[in-house]
């Protein structure tokens, strides 16, 4: 035998060993089950027989079987050939086995037999024969073909060990020939639950040099969850890198188990800043949370006080200040760290930003009037444009006489100047009304040539002004404007009032449009001059966890709120990406999303949670959402969403719409009927298939 011949006899004989090895960590044979009897590329039907159910510590519903024609014990294991693999089922149903009518016609006449011995069991000793009771121990089950496993050599590295690796279905199959089948526990279930494809992990490693998992839970089957099944201790672990530049979901009735799960992965997140091996790449990760009942921000008896916001003590020397974040509207008295999240309004600097939470609070169902409001835009014209600059100071003072009016406090150093604004001739055509309302544009004509009026004067005269112009030919404002337009030296042509002055004006006219803007006054303070949106990027931009109570807020505020830090995140993070460079990774948690996420009925695709959605990915956001509605949430954004994390559903109509995604159809009973707190089915990204999981309890 020549050096080669030697060298290939002694790697074949290597691979075998390894291959037999595979195969003894799957394949337990003490929890054989039974036969697969008949197969198509989507289902099976093993038979089973009740001493060997008995033995396994039963078989559940959606439990893991696993089928192979491939003997462990055998040393002389081929990987490369078809048949040494493993096909992955989950069990669905009984299936009908073509003796069971006879069967079911012995067990009827038995069972009346004993009729009335309510001591014995038709099944029993002495009721019938062991040979018919053992063939009645007989018993079919349906499954679903998930996938398979097989092995698989390193294509970069011959002379590496064999991959593992998983297909969702599988290449061939053969009706005629017979598949042993066995229930993975143990170390074989915790292999199988937690597969990864090894390009997944490398994708990790090239992205975030970071392959740390974070254990999720348990493997849970069924509500009936019994301690005697030898699954109890099967750790489900999932991979804190999925969660990054990815959608996840969160969906469940109230009260069973989502916050809890967001606590989780806000943990296993928070947690790759400080990786258990050396050789893991740290990962200090900006997070927001938008807190809609303030769970996360404080602590509360629900959760044993185990607040989010407390998570820093989980490492000895950490500080506060350098981890954890809270903001919201108003202080609370256990967090007096709390940054309040106030704007204040009439600043230059803030005038657009302020503007946007006001129009946040709009939607097109509005009446005109306010969606009219919404469209003025404050762009600051060229200072040389005497004419713009002009009409531009008249809009501001317009639009402070408006926060004015619905009760935002000005700032002590900030009086309405008047001066250069108004027309004298537009002043003299209100001192000459004569009519009903004389005495009203007449004060108003006074406010307005006052160069330093009060802000509630101010707010009158403008009330007054609006009126006056909507009179036109009755008040003498259209010979005014026909003046101005026409008449006056160097007339420009253009109308004296433009369109965007109007529309300001206009909300002076119903005071249910100066009530709606009032809604934004617990934003505004009379003594800042930042932008709170700004402050918060910079705090995830430096990994913090940022967490935003909005539980003392109004629900409209928080929603216009939430979206325009969404869009100061996306923004800053586009203007990284499209400059050349890498966006920081940043994670946004939505609790309660149907309040600020886009329902399914919208179908605005420039939305900022939607764009968010579609576009995240290459921008590094992450976005994790919760709500108890699969339905409330914009098909885009579902269609976008890597990982599912379900807990129990109460209807058909929501189960139906989850059996869209993925295998989740095979859970829709499972999903629907079983309550208990905690039990989840989760599909991330890396993993292939739906696992049902008990999740841990999150503590600090």
């Amino acid at each position: 035998m020549s050096i080669e011949q030697g060298i290939t006899s002694r790697r074949e004989s290597d691979r075998k060993v390894e291959t037999q090895q595979w195969f003894q960590k799957l394949i337990q044979t003490g929890e054989y089950v039974g036969d697969l009897y008949s197969i198509n590329y989507e289902t099976a039907r093993v038979i089973i027989h009740d001493f060997y159910r008995e033995k396994v510590g039963g078989i559940p519903s959606l439990s893991f079987l696993i089928a192979s024609r491939v003997d462990p014990n055998n040393t002389e294991i081929d990987f490369k050939t078809e048949d040494a693999s493993f096909i992955l089922l989950r069990v669905m149903d009984a299936a009908a086995l073509p003796q069971d009518r006879e069967a079911e016609r012995i067990r009827v006449e038995t069972a009346q037999r004993i009729s009335g011995e309510t001591e014995k069991n038709w099944d029993e000793a002495g009721s019938m024969d062991l040979r018919t009771k053992n063939l009645l121990s007989f018993a079919g089950v349906q499954c679903r073909i998930i996938g398979t496993f097989y092995l698989e050599e390193n294509v970069q590295d011959g002379e590496a060990p064999l991959n593992l690796k998983f297909g969702s279905d599988i290449s061939n199959y053969y009706p005629n020939r017979g598949l042993k089948v066995y229930k993975p526990n143990g170390k074989a279930l915790e292999l199988i639950v937690n597969y990864s494809d090894p390009s997944n992990i490398q994708a990790h490693i090239e992205k975030y040099g970071n392959t740390e998992n974070v254990k999720l839970g348990f493997i849970r089957y069924a509500s009936t969850n019994r301690k005697y099944q030898q699954i109890d201790d099967v750790p489900v672990y999932i991979y804190p890198a999925d969660l990054l530049s990815q959608k996840s979901a969160l969906f469940g009735m109230t009260r069973t188990g989502k916050s809890n799960t967001t606590k989780i992965i806000a943990k296993s997140v928070y947690e790759l800043r400080y990786p258990k091996e050396s050789t893991e790449n740290p990962l200090k990760i900006g997070q927001v949370i938008f807190d809609p009942n303030g769970e996360y921000a404080n602590e509360n008896v629900q959760d044993n006080n185990n607040a989010l916001k407390n998570i820093w003590q989980l490492r000895e020397g950490a500080i506060k200040d350098n981890e954890v974040v809270t903001y919201g509207i108003s202080s609370h008295p256990n967090d007096p760290d709390r940054r309040l999240m106030l704007l204040n309004f009439y600043t230059e600097q803030n005038i657009k930003i302020g503007k946007e939470i006001l129009d946040n609070l709009f939607t097109q169902d509005d009446p005109i009037y306010l969606r009219n409001f919404a469209q003025v835009v404050f762009e600051a014209p060229d200072p040389q444009d005497r004419s713009a600059l002009t009409r531009y100071n008249r809009r501001i003072l317009a639009y402070r006489a408006i926060l004015s009016r619905a009760g935002f406090t000005p700032p002590n150093n900030l009086n309405p100047n008047t001066s250069r604004l108004f027309n004298p001739r537009l002043i003299e055509a209100m001192q000459n009304y004569e009519g009903n309302d004389e005495v009203i544009y007449h004060s108003a004509a006074t406010i307005l040539s006052t160069r330093n009026p009060s802000w509630g004067r101010i707010a009158d005269a403008f009330e007054a002004l609006e009126k006056f112009i909507r009179g036109g030919r009755d008040t003498g404002y259209n010979n005014f404007e026909n003046w101005y337009v026409n008449e006056r030296p160097n007339a420009s042509g253009d109308r004296w009032a433009d369109e965007d002055f109007k529309k300001l004006l206009g909300i002076f006219q119903y005071s249910n449009g100066i009530r709606r803007i009032g809604k934004a006054i617990n934003q505004h303070t009379p003594s800042t001059t930042s932008d709170y949106a700004d402050d918060i990027y910079s705090d995830l931009t430096d990994g913090k966890l940022v967490i935003i109570d909005q539980s003392s807020g109004d629900p409209e505020l928080n929603e216009s709120s939430a979206r325009r830090i969404m869009k100061k995140i996306f923004e800053k993070n586009k203007t990284q990406f499209t400059s050349g460079l890498t966006p920081v990774d940043i994670m946004v948690y939505v609790e309660e999303a149907h309040n600020i996420l886009p329902p399914d009925k919208e179908k605005d695709l420039k939305d900022i949670w939607v764009r968010t959605a579609k576009e995240g990915a290459k921008l590094r956001i992450g976005l994790v959402y919760a709500t108890q509605e699969v339905s409330s949430i914009q098909r885009n954004i579902l269609k976008n969403t890597a990982n599912w994390f379900i807990s129990h559903l109460n209807n058909t109509d929501e189960t139906k719409e989850l059996c869209k995604y993925y295998d989740f159809a095979d859970f829709e009973p499972s999903i629907r009927r079983a309550q208990d707190k905690g039990f989840l089915r989760v599909k991330t990204l890396s993993n292939l298939f739906v696992i049902p999981v008990q999740v841990d309890k999150f503590e600090v």
